[in-house]
């Protein structure tokens, strides 16, 4: 007898045996997919793990369905990344398979099964299985995967399933992103030969008989002289009243000259167009600096200040790389990020660069995922979020993680509840590749690892071109109250200054970070607020689409007439999100073009490359948006950057409050003045003394690290000491008030004082659920694995306890 270990994709530490035939033995390897059966109805997609002869104790073994790949689809190198992860993050090996694989790979009878719209069927290639399949699904919109064991009585189904995905019939069902293919839009100049003034007249000399043309040149004109933007072809056409054939003479006779301009594009077929630009004297030596630190460590940090051209420097090693025959993973913290910089690398490194992130849809996942695997020439490159780590690489040279410091990279639900950023790094350090981090404001925990020699350190101070820092004013807001100084939520000093830069034809960015036009929703007469019904929170006014939403869980309602308390119509809204600026900015400013970049407004998968085309093509005037905003992006245009409260992000219930407003407030001000004119930044704030806020007018990165890493050693936070957060969550307040006790107490006669709660956090309840949370502070001389050993001997103790089975317990590892 034969037997196989496999990996279901569930909450559940262990690996199950399954039976299997000699031939089946000597074909399975590990990292293959088989259907296996488990429990009385369900069917999983597994991993195998290992096959071997030796028969488990106690049980007996049911048979595998069938065995789903050729060969494998997993590396040895994941499936040790993934253990390490399960290990370190103290969540089970399948938890970890379902976040990595691509949900086509993980076929399952809950899975719901469609038809792909629109697609030709030849009958005749279809197996009479398929071929029932394919017509139920002419007469459903979809069928979970029990439905087909039906519907064929038979088993083993996903075989059946795989094949019609693969045949590009149907599809696993989730979320249907908005079809979007970039269009080309024209634009027009006028030809060099007319460059002088000389020719010019001629022309229009020429043109007296041509009254027709003779106004499309003279609205161009017009339009030339009222803005410095590109002038797109269907707005002269519009402007001048004219039809498409007179442009298209003008165009023939060699008057104007159109050009096309298309930005973003995930299927890119071209060759590299330009060569990497020549490195400046800084970045030349930055760049010998991070190869010198590399033949010491594999780790460096690049702390460069906003604008340096550190992507250039990436560029570069990955061009040294490529050259070697090595895979190079570029790992970046918002997919915002990835729509730039792909166009800019492509030009570099032409069809060698694949991107992968979860706004693709599952189809195109799977497509990057094969490529990889096979190394094809295409995925030399991978461009993604923090779900690209995931990728089968089997030759990785380097990698880079980008706005190192950025939270995003931290994923705190689902589990794994893995740091992007740490799992790179052991990633790398598995494949013996080389691990760039680069960031203006690096975390405060690779700073001091860069200090302590742990990783190498290579500093980049000067902007690119020598533009100097722009200038950081600080105003308050307090003082402009009082003076009657403010309309709305602007002051009169940023007023004055956006109507400055927009007199010179350059563009706005302002900060808020909140969504939504209100957070609170106040009755002036009896002060209640509406209230979430599953969470303990208000729910923000969305003026646009007239509702009151929660953030949390997603519960939504009609914007109320009358109070629900009182019955009285004095609703008033209490603070402000990027909405109500907006709508603030539409009416102070009615002229100019207003875009909104938050959560509500970039949901579609090319939504974040429409707003980036835009303000690059300077088809928006003011860009308002929350942190979105901070992350790296690159915009030529852009003269002044608002932070319109900076209050709200200095007094966060969290020991990082400082360092993160800090990060945040100087990434925001990076985006202004990046090519010659230096750039202006004006803070609003009610507290324009507060030490962060100085240190950022200043870009003062040394003096916060100081004063905080002082801080953290004193009150034993990270880097100084691990933390690990325990979360309880139950329906009934009593039953997990008193579940986190037990736990509590018990983790206490081992740590003592180094255990902190349990209490709850400023959300108490969140879909419906209590919430209570107990802190554990990790000293650098206690073994961290004998300590996650002791919480997982408290966790088998506390699943025993019968009045506690309700309670769902999360370990969050490294929780910050």
């Amino acid at each position: 007898m034969f037997f196989v270990d496999v990996i279901l994709p569930i909450p559940l530490n262990q690996t199950f045996t399954y039976s299997i035939n000699q031939d089946e033995a000597a074909f399975l390897r590990p990292g293959m997919r088989v259907a296996v059966p488990f429990g009385k109805t369900k069917v999983y997609t597994a991993i195998v793990h290992k096959v071997h002869v030796q028969a488990p104790a106690g049980y007996e073994t049911k048979s595998i369905d069938h065995i789903l790949d050729q060969v494998p689809i997993i590396t040895d190198f994941q499936l040790r990344h993934w253990k390490w992860m399960a290990s370190y993050y103290m969540c089970s090996l399948g938890v970890v398979v379902k976040a990595a694989l691509p949900s086509a790979f993980l076929l399952e009878s809950e899975t719901v099964v469609k038809l792909v719209a629109k697609t030709e069927v030849d009958h005749d290639t279809l197996t009479d299985d398929e071929y029932l399949v394919y017509e139920a699904l002419q007469h459903q919109s979809s069928i979970h995967i029990n439905g087909i064991r039906s519907i064929l009585d038979r088993k083993n189904v996903v075989s059946v399933i795989q094949k019609l995905i693969e045949k590009g019939i149907v599809e696993v069902e989730e979320t249907i992103y908005e079809k979007y293919s970039p269009k080309l839009k024209r634009y027009l100049r006028l030809a060099a030969a007319y460059s002088s003034e000389e020719k010019l007249r001629e022309l229009l000399d020429t043109l007296n008989r041509a009254p027709k043309q003779s106004e499309v040149l003279m609205t161009f004109f017009t339009l030339k002289s009222q803005s410095k933007k590109p002038i797109e072809a269907s707005t002269i056409q519009k402007k001048s009243n004219a039809s498409s054939a007179v442009i298209k003479s003008l165009i023939d006779k060699g008057v104007f000259e159109e050009y096309f301009i298309q930005k973003d594009r995930i299927e890119y077929s071209g060759k590299s167009s330009v060569d990497i630009k020549t490195l400046n004297e800084p970045q030349q030596i930055a760049f010998h600096q991070i190869k010198d630190s590399f033949k010491a460590v594999d780790v460096v940090l690049l702390h460069g200040v906003t604008s340096s051209g550190k992507t250039e420097i990436y560029a570069k090693l990955i061009e040294e790389t490529l050259e070697s025959g090595k895979q190079i993973l570029y790992m970046l913290p918002e997919i915002a990020l990835t729509t730039q910089l792909i166009s800019r690398l492509q030009r570099y490194f032409g069809e060698r660069i694949s991107v992968y992130h979860s706004r693709f849809s599952v189809n195109e996942r799977v497509e990057v995922w094969k490529s990889v695997l096979d190394k094809k020439p295409k995925s030399q490159i991978i461009v993604g979020a923090r779900s690209a780590l995931f990728l089968p690489f089997s030759n990785l040279g380097l990698v880079v993680v980008d706005e190192e410091h950025e939270p995003s990279f931290k994923q705190y639900n689902p589990a794994p509840r893995y740091n992007a950023r740490d799992s790179a790094v052991v990633l790398a350090n598995l494949h013996g590749a080389k691990l760039l981090m680069g960031s203006a404001t690096p975390s405060l925990e690779s700073y001091y690892n860069a200090k302590i020699g742990k990783y190498g350190l290579v500093e980049l101070k000067k902007r690119f071109g020598n533009v100097q820092m722009p200038e950081i004013e600080l105003v308050d807001i307090r003082e402009k109250n009082k003076k009657k100084q403010m309309t709305g939520h602007f002051s009169d000093r940023l007023l004055e200054e956006m109507h400055e830069v927009l007199k010179n034809g350059e563009q706005i960015i302002l900060f808020q970070n909140r969504r939504g036009f209100s957070p609170v929703v106040e009755c002036t007469t009896c002060g209640v607020a509406p209230q979430c019904r599953n969470c303990d929170v208000s729910l923000t006014y969305h003026q646009n689409k007239n509702q009151l939403r929660c953030h949390y869980c997603g519960y939504h309602t009609t914007m109320m007439l009358n109070c629900i308390a009182c019955g009285s119509q004095t609703l008033d809204t209490k603070g402000f999100g990027t909405e109500q600026i907006e709508t603030e900015l539409k009416t102070l400013f009615p002229k100019n073009k207003i875009a909104r970049m938050d959560q509500d407004t970039t949901r579609g998968k090319h939504a974040y490359s429409k707003l980036i085309d835009a303000l690059d093509n300077q088809e928006i005037d003011i860009l308002v948006g929350t942190q979105m905003l901070a992350k790296g992006l690159d915009f030529r245009n852009i003269g002044l950057v608002g932070v319109m409260n900076a209050d709200s992000l200095l007094h966060f219930p969290d020991f990082r409050a400082h360092e993160r407003s800090f990060q945040l407030l100087q990434q925001v001000a990076g985006r202004a003045g990046r090519t010659e004119k230096r750039g202006k930044v004006l803070i609003q704030t009610f507290n324009p003394y507060h030490q962060i806020l100085r240190q950022v007018s200043v870009n003062d990165y040394g003096e916060m690290s100081k004063e905080q890493l002082h801080e953290r050693y004193q009150y034993k936070y990270p880097p100084f000491f691990r933390i690990i957060k325990i979360e309880f969550k139950d329906k009934s307040f009593s039953k997990v008030e008193s579940a986190s006790h037990w736990f509590a107490k018990a983790l206490k006669s081992k740590f003592g004082e180094n255990i902190l709660g349990p209490e709850q956090p400023p959300v108490g309840r969140v879909r419906n659920k209590f919430i209570f949370n107990v802190l554990m502070k990790i000293p650098k001389d206690q073994s961290l694995e004998a300590t996650k050993k002791y919480i997982a001997n408290v966790e088998r103790s506390f699943a025993s306890i019968k009045d506690f089975a309700s309670v769902r317990i999360n370990v969050d590892v490294d929780s910050y």
